[in-house]
């Protein structure tokens, strides 16, 4: 059967299949256009299950803010040329903006399908690593950001006020962006203090004291060498009292009390997501 040029770009425009399989689809199929719809997407699934044993050490992160939810996302697949591929990145918008949309998780059928799918289409085997979703009241501002053409950095921030309308405030939407930029370039383990597992502080101040204990001082000064440490060791590993990114001689915390009283209210950064692509998972 003579198959004509046409047809088959308007089944690889339809589908995003190659054009050597739109035209054996539609040679099988008979001419028959859903026909040959339905045996790509069957050849797809048997692409997918052939990839699915190869490694995936690349990817990309995908954020988005829809109203008062958001959600983090990271695929991975086998190249970074794929990582920059347009169908890989529209399917990662798309799945994100499906699980926000639809409150799915990566398990879903929606959700896989569309990856098998792809896997056809694109010819890569890919994964699903994880999803992180986040929600906000009233009172609270979620902002995303990503970090560079590569997507292998992503974040959320979620920062809340004591009035709604504080976010109307330029300075302070501009402040809640400037911390993503912060996360992003530092990626603080925890949000504050008392966030910090207590099973981790001792164990930190374990090692401070052993460190001291060889110094030859007095117990009240060894003491107060461990806090001493413990404090600094707190401002390198908590987001409210790092060293803020666009000004360093205040930290986080300060930077967001100080901006609330300007303002006329409270601010402070309530929680935040931190992707990077290859990072273990939990």
């Amino acid at each position: 059967m003579d198959i004509k040029a046409a047809d088959v770009k308007k089944l690889r425009d339809k589908t995003g299949a190659g054009m050597m399989d739109c035209k054996k689809a539609l040679t099988e199929a008979g001419g028959d256009f859903a026909k040959a719809e339905r045996l790509l997407k069957e050849m797809g699934l048997a692409a997918a299950a052939k990839r699915s044993g190869r490694a995936t050490n690349e990817g990309r992160v995908f954020t988005k803010v829809d109203g008062k939810q958001a959600g983090i996302l990271e695929l991975s697949c086998e190249t970074d040329f794929v990582a920059r591929n347009k169908d890989f990145i529209a399917l990662g918008h798309s799945m994100l903006q499906k699980m926000l949309s639809e409150g799915l998780d990566g398990d879903s059928e929606e959700v896989q399908s569309m990856l098998r799918e792809a896997i056809g289409t694109i010819k890569e085997n890919m994964g699903f690593r994880r999803f992180s979703r986040m929600t906000a009241d009233d009172n609270e501002l979620i902002v995303d950001y990503v970090h560079g053409d590569g997507g292998g950095i992503g974040v959320l921030v979620k920062i809340k006020a004591d009035k709604p309308e504080l976010f109307e405030n330029e300075a302070v939407k501009q402040f809640a962006f400037d911390v993503a930029l912060h996360v992003a370039a530092f990626n603080p383990p925890y949000l504050a203090p008392d966030t910090v597992p207590e099973q981790y502080r001792v164990e930190q101040e374990e090692i401070f004291k052993k460190q001291a204990e060889g110094m030859g001082k007095p117990e009240k000064v060894i003491d107060g060498i461990i806090k001493g440490k413990m404090k600094k060791h707190l401002s390198e590993i908590t987001l409210e009292e790092q060293p803020f990114v666009k000004d360093d001689k205040r930290s986080v915390k300060q930077v967001a009390k100080e901006l609330g009283t300007e303002a006329g209210g409270l601010i402070a950064v309530s929680d935040f997501v931190y992707y990077r692509v290859g990072d273990a998972t939990e």
